[in-house]
């Protein structure tokens, strides 16, 4: 009984962790509203190793189109410049030696199509991660019924309770994609 608890409980947890890439894959993208996820993960060349900027310095959004950059070191401004700009943002950094502004332009409609085409992409990339783990765990039951440690009856109740499994988590997989797209066609 707890070897089909432990493929439940593994199966429930992949698929959490596939939804928490897909959500910060989607942080990512530009929607048009200045967003700290934006340059969070950017990596900077900083004391001898590559750091995210986050490590570095403050991120904020004192308004709906600029994302403040506030180094702890003054020192490595110009560096953090030197990787926004190495980046696939598009955004220009505006630098007073010892703050960095970077002022979100609201997005084209060429643009938004191409984040939508990107989210969907997302979406179904995520959605096959699901149903690649809901496989796993169904082999897993089957496994266990093979080798007579479940009956007929408790497989299929618990190749049902994975079936409910996945269809939480693409729920929440598409309301978090649905949020997105929303937000792109916003701004």
């Amino acid at each position: 009984m707890s070897n089909v608890e432990e493929v439940l409980s593994d199966a429930k947890n992949r698929m959490a962790m596939s939804l928490e890439a897909v959500s910060r894959e989607l942080s990512h993208l530009r929607a048009g509203r200045a967003n700290p996820g934006l340059v969070e993960h950017i990596k900077v060349e900083a004391y001898g190793a590559e750091m995210p900027i986050n490590q570095l310095a403050t991120v904020s959004t004192p308004d709906a189109t600029t994302i403040l950059i506030s180094p702890y070191d003054k020192s490595i401004t110009g560096a953090i410049e030197k990787a926004i700009n190495l980046s696939d943002l598009g955004l220009m950094p505006q630098s007073d030696g010892s703050l960095i502004r970077l002022n979100v332009p609201p997005l084209t409609e060429e643009r938004r199509n191409e984040l939508q085409k990107v989210v969907k992409k997302y979406g179904e990339e995520g959605r096959v991660s699901l149903r690649n783990i809901r496989r796993d765990a169904n082999e897993q039951i089957k496994k266990l019924e093979k080798s007579k440690d479940l009956s007929e009856d408790e497989m299929h109740h618990y190749l049902e309770q994975v079936d409910k499994i996945l269809e939480e988590k693409l729920g929440a997989l598409e309301k978090s994609l649905t949020a997105k797209e929303k937000e792109i066609a916003e701004f």
